[in-house]
């Protein structure tokens, strides 16, 4: 198995530790323990602290087993759903 290890710039490392923040506030609200979640999202409970802690090295199936055990699934369709630099370059191209 190939494990490359993912660099992300630090301005972006943020947006992953806020992420992280996120996801055991929301762990804590409904007040589950990390080993309730953990089991139920079938991956080891050391991988939801590092999911916690929004390291980059957890799988994107991983975030997403943890987020429908909190019922934050619907939270994955908001990503890249608004695509303002996209937009901007096709109406670019358009004129």
């Amino acid at each position: 198995m190939n494990t490359k290890k993912q660099n992300v710039f630090p301005k972006y490392q943020e947006i992953l530790n806020k992420l992280g923040e996120n996801i055991k506030l929301a762990r804590k609200r409904r007040k589950l323990t990390a080993v309730q979640v953990a089991e139920r999202a079938d991956i080891a409970r050391t991988t939801l602290y590092q999911i916690e802690k929004g390291r980059s090295r957890v799988t994107i199936g991983a975030y997403f087993n943890v987020m429908r055990v909190l019922g934050l699934q619907n939270d994955f369709l908001k990503l890249a759903a608004d695509d303002e630099l996209g937009r901007k370059l096709q109406d670019l191209e358009l004129l």
